[in-house]
């Protein structure tokens, strides 16, 4: 945790070093020595760091010393952000600096800098005279790196391992693994005869050690294999050692005698030797607790694949260890999942009434024990320490709630909770630093939140966690930054979007308390809640959550760079002037979903801001101060009440996401049911622009759309009031988007048509394509977009049968026909058409009289929505052919479509009997969520809040 104060700073200033050499005159040297020195303490602090995971005893004075580090690393970072500010303030716009009044505008501000430079000197001076005297307390006191931060001794047992005993528990003591073991023991003792390996991934204390163990040790398992061998790998191993374990192991069970000289033998002649022994024999070899990707790399060449059937088990919290094994063996994959809540609730009674109540929960216990339970989210490690430690406890009310409200606290410092503690923080710990402040900065977001990733990403890349690739974008990059944190099991996947990427990711809530903590001792941020309402004083984040204004209004900390806002119910306009006033170098400044109405006009004074997310607000305008935010690369203003951009925005030059439009729920669905922005010529100057929707094109004319053409990295664009006249501007300019992803187009009302075949040229590179109006045909470019993987099209009237036009769209996930947008009579999908299709609606097709499905066709749907379509008579015989169906959803159909339904007499119902969830739609009024379900699992109707996205 040390180094990842430090390395980020030693980035940042290696990029102030380069990119403002001009400004640093007198001192440029000085913050190169700074530099220098903190690049000199990283890699005792990386050893500072290796020996505080593994619990090994620091000195206090080494503690003290690396206190001191943090501290002076919080003030070299306020002093980047604050010199930046003060160059800022006394450098003209680079548009401003134009002719002899731009000289005379320099030369003043020159004069103007003297005495502010003089007091930037003094502060450098200060700040290095700081770090020296560290570096020489370290060096007085001999505080050096021992260099064994990634060696064996590294994993010195001085915590007790609850792993441990994972080895030895009776099958009575475990749970919810007989499913997960027979697949397991499945996969070992049949299938091809090829080497195999079996990997079992999951998060730490999801109970991965004991279930191998489980499988390992089975009869079954035992007798089919020659020789066994079980090897606990973790972090930090000997690949040699590992090796002579592992042949001795074998040599043990069937009770021979080791090939001679194998304790001397070097790396080569040991890994010959177990070829040697295994080559006729069929083997078993469990690899427990797998962290390096190449771990198989090196392994598998002790392990022949004799073609006997032998197998390789490997547990990790890693998807890229199991992976990587793919390059030379078949694998097969075990996702381990947490205990389901009625498991979960019998591992808890048995661990925490084990001597009481015959292993029971009593009645008075049992709401707290559940909320207790609800916690540890179906985590086996969790439920038994936690439970264990209940055991201990006097079995009241009382004691209960105490643990419940300070389970974060006692993670920390609790010996029963420490093996948890230490467990979830093992892959925290081995995340390089770039990664750990990404993970952290995850901890800013309630408990149990879900955490849109698009949002997360552009705020790590406001942060500045995110480094630049060649031939990537800093979102790219960050995404697989997302997906890194997910295949090392740290963050869960809770939505995909129609491509299976994910939308939305969460913390398991024990990771969360334990981030918090991490974060109070790093000084990384500052979470004001209900439950902790005091400040800390050096901190550069604040995330505030159900806080009352009364706590608010007295902070007051002008070293603040993010600060994110949740469940708040008043944001005052005077607390929002001298929020203003107060935090001067704010970089991410996230009001989503917050009780706001205006933004004060001095918006501009945050010369450093990168995010301003206004999204779900009551704002209704920006001021044209807004032109100041030089830095500012992201603008939210979905779901807000701004329907036109202030012409200042097109001085935004580093602004990459402008995204602006509101929709009214409380109406029926139509094209004027969305609105976008307006905005105004000079936009083509936003050469930065990625995400540009929704604009209305009514105003500006031709000349606007043109300018269009100029936005070259866009990759998502959406347009509004789409005309016959502007039809043709638009698709020259989007010809020239080469990178474009999503395209999103609506004509100006449902009976306008747009002639989209103008469009000679569309971007291959196009992924999602929603059309909204009239078209007098199909425009016969769609069907050559080879990446398209959504597709929606409604109020087209279109008179043939799109399918036919559309069924080689290979990638397709997602497609909708709806809302009038075919008006013929008859759908038919043909064997082999849309291989790969997940989504299929069909809304609103009132013509629609017959609905084919031939056997063959759709293989992969998985969700299908049909009607209103009144005509439509009989459910399609077809669906009985779509056997991975999960979700089956028909509106407002005819009371006659309906009763054939009837579970119990409806003549229908075989079609559909396979189908997991088959439900009736009514809506019963114009509003989004005015609708009713009936599933006919259960026969009951629900009011449902929910909506497709």
């Amino acid at each position: 945790m040390a180094e990842a104060a430090i390395s980020p700073l030693v980035d940042k200033l290696i990029s102030l070093l380069s990119e403002e050499a001009t400004l640093l005159r007198g001192i440029h040297e000085e913050v190169t020595d700074i530099k220098d020195e903190l690049e000199s303490m990283q890699s005792f602090l990386k050893d500072a760091d290796a020996r505080a995971s593994a619990d090994e005893d620091m000195s206090e004075g080494v503690k003290t010393w690396v206190k001191q580090v943090r501290e002076v690393a919080f003030r070299i970072d306020v002093f980047m952000d604050e010199y930046l500010l003060e160059m800022a303030q006394h450098h003209p716009h680079p548009h401003r600096q134009q002719g002899f009044s731009g000289f005379l505008q320099k030369s003043a501000r020159l004069i103007t800098m003297l005495i502010p430079h003089h007091v930037t000197a003094t502060k450098v001076q200060k700040i290095k005279a700081s770090v020296q005297k560290i570096k020489e307390r370290s060096e007085r006191y001999g505080f050096q790196s021992t260099g064994q931060g990634s060696s064996s001794g590294a994993q010195n047992a001085r915590w007790h391992d609850p792993r441990m005993a994972s080895l030895f528990l009776d099958n009575a003591d475990v749970v919810g693994i007989e499913s997960p073991r027979d697949e397991l023991i499945g996969w070992l003792v049949a299938g091809q005869s090829h080497r195999t390996v079996v990997s079992v991934v999951g998060m730490g204390g999801l109970g991965k050690t004991t279930l191998a163990k489980k499988v390992y040790d089975h009869r079954v398992v035992r007798g089919h294999f020659d020789c066994h061998a079980w090897i606990t790998v973790s972090r930090s191993y000997n690949m040699v050692d590992l090796l002579r374990i592992m042949i001795k192991q074998f040599c043990e069970t069937r009770e021979e005698r080791p090939p001679e000289g194998i304790d001397s033998a070097d790396k080569m002649l040991v890994i010959s030797k177990a070829r040697e022994y295994l080559l006729e024999k069929r083997y078993v070899v469990v690899f427990d607790d797998v962290w390096e990707i190449d771990f198989w790399g090196e392994i598998e060449h002790a392990l022949p694949d004799n073609k006997k059937g032998s197998r390789v088990m490997i547990t990790t919290r890693k998807w890229d260890v199991a992976n990587f094994c793919k390059k030379s063996s078949y694998v097969h994959f075990h996702t381990l999942q947490p205990l389901p809540p009625s498991k979960a609730w019998e591992l808890f009674c048995k661990r925490a009434f084990q001597f009481e109540f015959g292993g029971h929960c009593p009645p008075f216990l049992e709401k707290l024990s559940r909320a207790i339970l609800e916690k540890c989210k179906g985590l086996p490690l969790a439920i038994v320490a936690i439970g264990g430690l209940l055991s201990t406890k006097e079995k009241t009310a009382f004691e209960w709630k105490i643990l419940h409200d300070s389970l974060g606290f006692e993670l920390g410092r609790n010996p029963h909770l420490a093996g948890v503690n230490k467990i979830l923080s093992l892959s925290y710990e081995d995340l390089p630093y770039f990664l750990k402040s990404c993970f952290l900065y995850l901890g800013m977001y309630p408990e149990d939140y879900s955490i849109n990733c698009v949002r997360l990403i552009r705020q790590w890349i406001a942060e500045g966690f995110v480094k630049e690739i060649e031939g990537k974008t800093l979102e790219e990059v960050a995404r697989e930054y997302l997906i890194e944190l997910i295949h090392r099991s740290l963050v869960q996947v809770s939505e995909v979007n129609f491509d299976k990427k994910v939308r939305r990711c969460r913390l398991h809530d024990l990771l969360h308390e334990i981030i918090l903590q991490k974060m109070k001792d790093l000084s990384f941020c500052h979470v004001l809640s209900l439950q902790e309402s005091s400040f800390e004083e050096q901190t550069r984040r604040m995330s505030i959550d159900r806080v009352s204004y009364n706590v608010m209004k007295g902070f007051e900390d002008t070293y603040i760079h993010s600060f994110l806002l949740f469940n708040l119910d008043e944001l005052p306009k005077s607390f929002m002037s001298r929020f203003f006033a107060n935090f001067k170098l704010l970089k991410v400044m996230d009001f989503e979903d917050a009780p706001l109405d205006c933004i004060p006009d001095d918006v501009g004074s945050l010369f450093h801001l990168r995010y301003l997310s206004l999204r779900n607000t009551k704002v209704k305008m920006l001021p044209k101060s807004i032109e100041k935010l030089q830095n500012l690369e992201t603008l939210d203003l979905k779901r807000s009440l701004v329907s036109e951009m202030p012409i200042e925005i097109n001085k935004l030059y580093k602004l990459r996401h402008l995204i602006a439009y509101n929709r009214d729920l409380k109406i029926d669905f139509c094209i004027a049911r969305e609105k976008g922005i307006r905005i105004q010529k000079g936009i083509g100057y936003l050469k930065d622009l990625q995400k540009l929707y929704h604009v209305e094109l009514n105003d500006g004319g031709v000349d606007l759309i043109k300018e269009l053409g100029k936005l070259k990295q866009l990759r998502k664009l959406g347009v509004k009031n789409l005309s016959k006249e502007t039809v043709g501007a638009l698709g020259a300019s989007i010809e020239k988007m080469n990178h474009l992803e999503s395209l999103d187009v609506a004509s100006i009302n449902e009976d306008d048509i747009i002639d989209l075949q103008s469009i000679s040229s569309p971007p291959q590179s196009l992924q999602r394509l929603n059309i909204m109006g009239c078209l007098e045909k199909l425009p016969y470019w769609i069907p050559k977009l080879k990446y398209l993987g959504r597709l929606n099209i409604s109020w087209s009237r279109l008179n043939d049968d799109p399918l036919e036009a559309l069924q080689n769209l290979s990638n397709l996930f997602d497609l909708s026909i709806s809302y009038q947008a075919y008006i013929g009579e008859q759908l038919h999908f043909k064997i082999g058409w849309f291989p790969k299709l997940n989504i299929l609606q069909l809304r609103h097709l009132h013509e629609l009289k017959t609905l084919i499905i031939d056997e063959g066709a759709i293989p992969l749907l998985e969700y299908l929505s049909i009607g209103p379509s009144l005509q439509l008579k009989e459910v399609p015989s077809g669906i009985q052919h779509l056997r991975n169906l999960k979700c089956l959803n028909f509106w407002d159909m005819s009371e006659e479509f309906e009763e054939s339904l009837d579970c119990e007499q409806g003549t229908r119902y075989w079609i559909v009997e396979h189908v997991p969830m088959v439900c009736l739609c009514h809506k019963f009024g114009p509003g989004f969520y005015d609708s009713f379900i009936t599933n006919l699992r259960y026969k009951h109707f629900d009011e449902v809040k929910t909506a497709k996205n």
